[in-house]
């Protein structure tokens, strides 16, 4: 994912805290999952391109040190980087996903504990600061945007694992969240959530996407073939993989 091709959800209060039991909920499930799994199905191949159920793992894994490094050096004054390079962050997730299986969980479970800790910590009055994707880029992006970029992460990789969870079982207020976080990748498409009662409309927009809500996620994350939706212009717009 690049946090900065999404606009991160407005908080709830100042530190969009609100979103932590629905968090904290979402990654028990992705631990006890990925705990499930036996050892020889970690070379399996996930549902993203060239990577295994390892990679997905060893991403995850990544992700949650890298934003636990995030909050630690902004809570300490700085506007922390999550990776120090792309070909870094590329590179240190192809090593550990030659882990074992049993190093991979570990690893999980420890960052995930790292991470929620350093939520814990984080002072209320720094949740405004900043922090960046990588050392040059140009966007600075706010500590607050942490919680649903982590939660899109861990519900997101979880059905990418292909372990038998899949976006029917999101939580209705998690794809609300996500729609509305991702929807800026398909500009000027009105988004129809028919199963949730919800939509969301585009300044002169003329194509409308219609379909259950988590399909609509799922599709705005650029993955599937947009299975369960339908548009009034034909074709589905065309999604980047997030």
């Amino acid at each position: 994912m690049n946090p900065a091709d999404v606009a991160p959800p407005p908080p709830t209060g100042r530190s969009g805290a609100a979103r932590l039991p629905d968090l904290e909920d979402a990654t028990q499930r992705l631990v006890r999952r990925v705990d499930e799994l036996p050892d020889e199905s970690y070379a399996a191949r996930s549902l993203l391109p060239g990577w295994t159920r390892g990679h997905v793992v060893a991403h995850l894994a990544l992700n949650a040190e890298s934003l636990e490094g995030v909050l630690r050096g902004a809570a300490a004054g700085g506007e922390p980087a999550m990776y120090p390079s792309q070909r870094r962050r590329d590179q240190d997730i192809e090593d550990l996903a030659d882990a074992t299986p049993g190093e991979l969980r570990e690893r999980l479970l420890a960052s995930v504990r790292l991470f929620l800790d350093a939520v814990g910590d984080f002072p209320e009055e720094r949740w405004e600061s900043g922090f960046r994707r990588l050392p040059d880029s140009p966007d600075l992006l706010p500590a607050h945007a942490v919680l649903g970029m982590r939660h899109r992460e861990v519900e997101i990789h979880h059905v990418d694992l292909d372990a038998g969870y899949t976006p029917r079982e999101w939580p209705g207020s998690f794809v609300v969240a996500t729609v509305e976080a991702l929807r800026v990748r398909a500009p000027g498409v009105t988004l129809l959530a028919t199963d949730l009662g919800r939509s969301w409309h585009a300044e002169r927009g003329r194509v409308t996407v219609s379909g259950p809500g988590p399909q609509i996620a799922w599709w705005l994350s650029g993955r599937g073939r947009g299975e369960g939706l339908t548009s009034n212009g034909g074709d589905l717009p065309r999604i980047q993989e997030w």
